[in-house]
């Protein structure tokens, strides 16, 4: 992907919530709260929780905490990196460390995608580079948005299918609500 020098300044927004360390939902409602304050950045959904094993760059690890994942939809009058700063502040402020890549934390807060926008630097790839190989983005995502577009890979609803072998109304386990 080839990085694009003009950031886009408003559109819609997807990102994904994870978590799980402490009280795992308190920390999600919390995060949603802090991302519908946001000035300039209106929240237009948020999906069920769903539980899922640790995934670490090895693959699943069943030994580590469950995570409580989940995907929110904005529309941000923020460009991309500075709603990416934003997240990153509401990280911190629920007491996120960065000490381990892919390691166990209490809030994991990932913009997947931004307008239509396509681009790498060196602090954001858009759209999240991972985000077609997970079912724990795909699947609430789906579940908010049914016709939903991952930009440059396709429609959320063929990438969950081919990911998981499942038609997307299979499987749709959503342990904890919001």
């Amino acid at each position: 992907m080839s990085a694009q020098n003009v950031e886009t300044t408003e559109g819609p927004a997807v990102i994904a919530l994870g978590a799980n360390l402490g009280d795992r939902r308190a920390t999600l409602a919390a995060a949603v709260r802090a991302i519908a304050d946001l000035p300039g950045v209106e929240l237009t959904a948020v999906s069920s929780f769903i539980e899922t094993p640790a995934l670490k760059p090895h693959g699943v690890d069943t030994d580590a905490p469950a995570y409580l994942n989940g995907v929110a939809t904005v529309l941000s009058a923020l460009p991309p990196h500075a709603l990416l700063d934003a997240l990153n502040a509401i990280e911190h402020a629920n007491g996120r460390v960065r000490d381990e890549h892919w390691g166990d934390r209490t809030l994991d807060l990932d913009l997947i995608t931004f307008a239509e926008l396509q681009q790498s630097d060196e602090r954001l790839t858009l759209p999240h580079p991972r985000a077609a190989e997970r079912d724990f983005v795909l699947r609430p995502w789906l579940e908010i948005q049914p016709d939903a577009v991952l930009p440059g890979r396709g429609r959320v609803d063929a990438l969950l299918s081919a990911l998981t072998g499942e038609t997307p109304t299979e499987g749709a386990e959503t342990g904890e609500g919001r």
